[in-house]
């Protein structure tokens, strides 16, 4: 009988995971435009059991100052302690060996497998994000109508459709916190109706390609599942969501799957079995998951985007994401 390399001569579970972890990370544009961020702390968070991750804060302090004298005290004031709350998304994919058949051809069989997953993983990454702002902005009662800027509707098109005047109106919907938008993620028709407008600049890549767009001298990450709706007032044309993002606006905590990584085989239909589980937070700093509606373990990306499950917890301008909604025509 002829030999044949199979999945488990060529993953090995303890490489094979960290690998996937980092090329996720590397793959992501959302983590490499800096929108993501994680850290020790938030990993720490992501490991440390509970379908919900209390995260508590002190909140600024706040009074006026008062006069000094020689005959009043000074009134004491408090500072007070509220909590942000994440989710812990416990997700898992397998693959027949059928899907990854074209991997195993590589000069390196493990890092070609891996990156076929971590590809996965990274535009899994993109729809969590997406789906929870469309929860995050889904309704007032989330609290975050500060942080959304609706020009879709307005009668006139200079005053409805994307421009940098208007971007920038958008931009200082955080007020004196507006230099901590560091970046933006657009429908790939909001890129092309802006470079057509001669407001799109490329950064050229290590090999000097240009391949990084930015528009206003931020960052801007393409792509196409951000929501697109026809029901602009008062025209009919299409109105698109452009989200403005600060550094960090998203924190991402591995954590620890019970067994992240397994092969297992399917004798009779000759199938070998990739087995990925990972469990991490992806979430909104300063917006409180409230698992309000969420039927299983760990919420899906529909109950993401259900805006019952959102609350806002930091100062508007403290939360470094912005909802922009406008046209193209």
């Amino acid at each position: 009988m002829a030999d044949k390399t199979i999945i488990s001569d060529v993953i090995v579970p303890d490489v094979f995971n960290p690998y996937v972890i980092e090329r996720t990370a590397e793959l992501s544009a959302f983590f490499q435009s800096g929108i993501i961020t994680t850290n020790p702390e938030l990993n720490r968070l992501a490991t440390a059991g509970g379908k919900l991750i209390n995260m508590p804060y002190w909140e600024d302090l706040s009074g006026d100052d008062e006069v000094l004298d020689d005959e009043s005290a000074l009134t004491p004031g408090k500072i007070e302690a509220e909590k942000d709350v994440a989710a812990l998304l416990m997700r898992g994919r397998a693959w027949s060996v059928n899907d990854l058949a074209k991997a195993l051809s590589g000069d390196d069989p493990m890092a070609a497998v891996g990156d076929l997953v971590a590809a996965y993983w990274a535009r899994r990454w993109n729809q969590v994000l997406i789906k929870t702002l469309d929860g995050v902005f889904g309704d007032n009662a989330t609290l975050m109508v500060d942080n959304i800027h609706d020009i879709k509707d307005e009668s006139s098109e200079a005053d409805r459709v994307i421009s940098g005047s208007n971007t920038i109106d958008a931009i200082y919907k955080l007020g004196d916190a507006f230099d901590r938008l560091t970046g933006f993620a657009m429908h790939s028709a909001t890129v092309a109706k802006l470079a057509k407008d001669d407001l799109i600049d490329y950064i050229p890549d290590s090999e000097g390609r240009p391949t990084v767009p930015t528009y206003l001298g931020k960052s801007v990450v393409v792509d196409d599942s951000l929501p697109v709706t026809s029901e602009g007032g008062y025209s009919t044309n299409d109105s698109y969501v452009t989200y403005i993002f600060g550094e960090g606006a998203f924190g991402l905590g591995e954590g620890g799957a019970p067994v992240p990584t397994e092969m297992d085989r399917d004798s009779l239909a000759g199938d070998d079995i990739l087995i990925n589980r990972r469990h991490f937070l992806l979430h909104p700093r300063g917006v409180a998951f409230q698992n309000a509606s969420v039927a299983g373990s760990s919420p899906t990306n529909n109950e993401l985007g259900n805006h019952l499950n959102w609350k806002r917890a930091y100062e508007a301008k403290n939360i470094r994401i912005v909802r922009f909604e406008h046209t193209l025509s």
